[in-house]
């Protein structure tokens, strides 16, 4: 059986995230009601609950050229996942960062893309050379 991850994150609002989810990324939502959906993103469920006005603050770092957010989350795709994904947002022009190539020529070497849904979360996709070196250092 895989194993799945699941998130619980605070949401403003509900209708325009499930827009997001659905319609800008293509995952499928889940159980849902007045105050809180669920998304299938790529398998992992993320439960967003309406909880009005929260304070939302976190650093950033570098990593090699590009400036990333420290609090985001993603998902790691094949190849063709990753160009259909790309494909898809490049249509809607939502990237928060476009596409980067990071640890170019080294272990690890892998591309990525970020966007920023509704509530200010940023979501990363991104797409290793070699898949066997999604931990290798």
């Amino acid at each position: 059986m895989q194993q799945n991850f699941h998130l619980s994150l605070p949401c403003l609002h509900v209708e325009a995230t499930r827009k997001f989810y659905k319609t800008i990324l293509g995952a499928e939502i889940g159980r849902s009601a007045q105050n809180w959906i669920d998304v299938d993103l790529f398998g992992n469920q993320i439960t967003f609950a309406k909880v009005g006005k929260y304070k939302f603050d976190y650093p950033k770092y570098s990593f090699g050229n590009t400036v990333l957010p420290s609090f985001h989350f993603g998902v790691i795709l094949s190849g063709d996942l990753w160009k259909k994904m790309h494909n898809r947002i490049k249509k809607d022009g939502n990237f928060h960062i476009p596409e980067t190539m990071f640890l170019d020529g080294k272990t690890g070497e892998h591309k990525s893309f970020f966007v920023q849904d509704p509530n200010g979360y940023i979501i990363e996709f991104k797409c290793f050379k070699e898949a066997a070196d999604v931990f290798k250092s």
